[in-house]
Order: structure tokens, then sequence, then C-alpha cells
């Protein structure tokens, strides 16, 4: 009888959860990334606005929203402080004010040359094969469609 209460906790072992290598392998990634990142004075969410940015200039706070799986309430303050700093600017909408769209600056423009080499630096520090690594970026984001 304590044998069937033993197992019926093992869902709770850290072990058996798929959620915390993910936690933890998500956590080590932004650590790697944060030293290549402090020279641009960024934090990672913010690089990853400009991501979306770099790739697709003069879009919806929305559309960053929906590309970045994340909240208007945690892009928002993270665009307003990247306007401050020059990086891009925000325009409201003439057909509906509701809607605020982005676009990059000069200097946000020229922040692309300064990252480029990121993603290299990062890979470097990854102990993946290409084929690891893409079949982890496909059930990632299995995961996450």
């Amino acid at each position: 009888m304590s044998e069937n209460k033993t197992n019926k906790f093992d869902c709770l072992k850290l072990s058996n959860q798929l959620c915390f290598p993910l936690y933890a392998a998500s956590r080590k990634i932004v650590a790697t990334y944060t030293p290549h990142l402090k020279p641009l004075n960024l934090t990672y969410t913010q690089y990853l606005v400009f991501l979306v940015l770099w790739e697709t200039d003069d879009i919806t706070v929305s559309e960053i929203c929906s590309k970045l799986h994340l909240d208007n309430g945690t892009v928002s303050p993270l665009i307003k402080k990247l306007e401050s700093r020059g990086l891009l600017k925000r325009e409201r909408s003439s057909k509906d004010e509701r809607v605020v769209t982005v676009k990059l600056t000069k200097e946000g423009k020229d922040l692309k040359k300064e990252a480029v080499k990121i993603p290299e630096k990062i890979g470097a520090c990854v102990d993946l094969s290409p084929e690891e690594a893409g079949f982890l970026y496909s059930i990632l984001y299995k995961l996450i469609d």
C-alpha cells in the first residue's frame, strides 16, 4: 500500500517535470546573452524587441507582442524606455489612436551592426550540433504553438 502512495506522488518529483529543464535552460541561455548585450546597454527582452524590428520595421505594438508571445504590459514599457534612449519612436495611428506603430530611428538601425556577432558568440557557447539545434528548435516551437 505504501508503494502506491509513493508512486502516486512520483509526478511531483522535480526530475519528472518537463517545465523545469525548459525553465532552467531558458535562464542559462538568457544569462549567456547578458555579457554580450551589456555593451549595447540592452536587456535580453529589449534585444528580442530589436530582433523583431530589425526584421520588420514600422510594426504595431500588438504585432511585436504577438511575435514575442508577450503581453502589452511587458512590451509597452520596454518600447517607451527604448524610445527615451532615441533608439525607436512610437506613433499613434491616425485611423485608430489605440493602435501604436513602432519605427526604428537611425540609432536603432545602427545598433544592428553592433549586434550582428551576438548569435555567433551564443552559438559558440551552446554545445549542440546543427542537427540537434534544429531538432530542439522544432520541438520548442511545437510546444509554443
